[in-house]
């Protein structure tokens, strides 16, 4: 590993990562050996989710493929010195503002969406000119060993490179010294990156995760709101880190948005048969959502098999705040339902807990909508729908607080692999005395009228 992370480090000194068109060459090479390995990526993330060509296109491929086709466009773009005016206590002075890539990058992708969440942030930092060393989620082995052959068999080591293994290959990595590390995953993991990140003063960025909530408003779209949070819920059996974690629900609605609901999954037919639904990743998070179920709150599903890693789609009602369920992240296709009165209760209720990295308001009121979304604080969200926010790159997808550091996506994800160095360009044809010894009273009010 210190090998290859010195062989980055001479090879970002190069500077040859800083060449645009070198840049773009490799995004568009790492494209073309996606594109080529659809196959592999498609039958390995099978074996490990049974997850369908179709939604490892949609959900996994083709996110990857539009990053890629933005930062060829607009990396340039987003590269170029930036003009910025000058005060006037530098007369005559130029100011400019030069990106530049931070070096060599750490990237520790999560289990739950394997390409997307390893790659997304590595087509971040190639665009920005960094050199990636790649660690994919053990958890999903198959997945896992696809990323690897593709990309250590197309790319050299020195520029770009994957590292297989556990949590003591992740604790060796992070002994090493990089220039930016990227985490996605849980916050407790998180924070142990965080502080293995401090004892090199790494910058990090960390894509957490959170209890992300679904509100549903009296005056909503019962039946394309029950069609959004289905869709959002189970997607991926429901391991997806912005997935609506739990539902609240107006009194007034709630019995017509369950049936909605139960209707919706019942059209929908989960099944790995149906190509639709996926396995929990391993019998131990299998285990963990078992763990969570209530038989005397469950109005809904609440099947599973644990040899099978199957876990149906389940409903819970009269949930309250202290129910097990509610105690963390669910990360699975278990939906509790709470029902509320009053939206400014929930508003005061949702203040006091971690702030989530999504959340979701269901409503026709604009005004209720503006309201409430300026009064919460969280990652990221929308208004009618579940999820989608992550497909519009122009919407930089981060958390803040306990849901993540930083954020990442079309020119945000650039950002996020860029320091902004500042530089002030000075004339030698004229140099002003105010900032000279001996200083005086007219130089005071001088300083106090231009600084001032």
């Amino acid at each position: 590993m210190e090998n290859i992370v010195s062989k980055q480090r001479d090879f970002f000194k190069s500077d040859k990562t800083k060449d645009c068109n070198f840049r773009i060459q490799q995004l568009k090479a790492l494209k073309k050996v996606l594109k080529s390995n659809e196959s592999l990526l498609t039958e390995a993330i099978y074996k490990d989710f049974k997850k369908s060509e179709f939604d490892c296109y949609t959900t996994e491929l083709a996110l990857l493929y539009s990053d890629i086709n933005e930062a060829c466009k607009k990396l340039k773009s987003w590269s170029k010195i930036k003009r910025v005016s000058t005060n006037l206590i530098n007369f005559p002075a130029k100011s400019r503002i030069i990106p530049e890539p931070y070096g060599v990058s750490l990237i520790i992708g999560a289990w739950n969406y394997p390409y997307q969440l390893s790659f997304a942030p590595a087509i971040a930092a190639i665009a920005a000119g960094n050199t990636v060393i790649l660690k994919p989620s053990e958890i999903p082995v198959n997945s896992s060993k696809a990323i690897k052959k593709i990309v250590n068999d197309n790319f050299k080591s020195n520029f770009f490179h994957v590292i297989e293994g556990g949590v003591q290959t992740t604790q060796q990595l992070l002994g090493l010294n990089f220039d930016k590390i990227f985490f996605t995953g849980s916050p407790k993991v998180g924070k142990i990156i965080y502080q293995a990140a401090a004892q090199h003063l790494t910058p990090v960025t960390l894509e957490l995760g959170g209890k992300s909530p679904a509100i549903v408003c009296e005056n909503s779209n019962i039946e394309v709101s029950a069609k959004r949070i289905v869709w959002g819920k189970f997607l991926n059996a429901g391991q997806t880190c912005i997935a609506p974690d739990y539902l609240l629900v107006h009194k007034n609605i709630k019995d017509k948005l369950i049936s909605a609901i139960i209707s919706e999954i019942e059209r929908c037919n989960y099944s790995f048969a149906n190509k639709n639904y996926v396995q929990i990743i391993n019998e131990a998070n299998m285990h963990r959502l078992v763990a969570l179920l209530d038989k005397n709150k469950i109005i809904y599903g609440g099947d599973y098999d644990i040899y099978e890693r199957y876990f149906a789609p389940t409903l819970m009602s009269d949930i309250t705040f202290d129910d097990k369920v509610m105690q963390d992240e669910i990360f699975g296709p278990i939906l509790p339902i709470i029902e509320f009165e009053k939206i400014e209760e929930i508003s005061t209720k949702l203040k006091n807990l971690p702030k989530p990295l999504a959340s979701y308001l269901f409503t026709g009121n604009k005004k209720q909508a503006h309201r409430l979304f300026n009064e919460l604080s969280f990652g990221g969200g929308a208004v009618n729908d579940t999820i989608m926010h992550i497909t519009n790159s122009k919407l930089p997808f981060g958390g803040v607080g306990n849901s993540g550091i930083g954020s990442y996506h079309g020119k945000s994800g650039f950002n996020e692999f860029t320091h902004y160095k500042s530089i002030l360009k000075k004339s030698t044809c004229f140099e002003p005395n105010l900032k000279y010894s001996p200083y005086n009273e007219k130089k005071l009010k001088l300083a106090r009228r231009i600084m001032g």
